[in-house]
């Protein structure tokens, strides 16, 4: 091969990895979620480690359109997952106002029912690697560990896909 093919092979190769390495940072599965503690639309302080010992359905979201999609998905989840060990909490990772986020969750075709956090510093999205990848929905088991993930692609992150892997979780006796 010429020096130009190896190149361009190189080229390709790097393009395809590129962004394997990059979303390598964002599945933590089997590792501790890193602890926040932020406040909901509605005042309420909200940790995460005063969640331990539930099954927990995090999406981090900012204001866009996947976004809106995923946050109606995690109603379906939390209505599907009432009494049950099960928190589902919604956060805006982006920092947006009070009064954006309120006029955004306005938009979604469900009334959201389930906690929504504000995160005004980006807290969550530096801990979890949001940004450019984005929504992210983990199920984290009681102990406070990842046990799935999943970012941008709804149709891999869709209601019954994500109530599947917490119904892996209460019936292994992880809840």
């Amino acid at each position: 091969m010429t020096r130009s093919h190896w190149i361009i092979i190189s080229l390709l190769v790097s393009l395809v990895t590129a962004p394997l390495v990059l979303a390598a940072g964002f599945f933590k599965i089997g590792e501790t979620a890193p602890s926040f503690s932020l406040t909901s639309l509605n005042g309420e302080a909200v940790s995460l480690e005063s969640l331990r010992g539930k099954v927990v359905v995090l999406g981090l979201f900012h204001i866009c359109e996947p976004c809106l999609m995923q946050g109606t998905n995690l109603q379906k989840v939390y209505e599907g997952t009432r009494g049950k060990n099960v928190a589902v909490i919604g956060v805006n990772s982006s920092g947006n106002s009070k009064n954006d986020v309120m006029e955004f969750l306005a938009q979604f075709p469900v009334k959201v029912t389930y906690p929504y956090l504000l995160d005004p510093k980006k807290v969550t999205d530096k801990l979890y690697g949001g940004g450019k990848f984005i929504p992210n929905v983990y199920v984290i088991d009681p102990q406070g560990v990842i046990r799935w993930q999943r970012v941008g692609n709804m149709d891999l992150a869709g209601a019954d896909v994500i109530l599947q892997e917490v119904e892996k979780l209460l019936a292994s006796g992880g809840a």
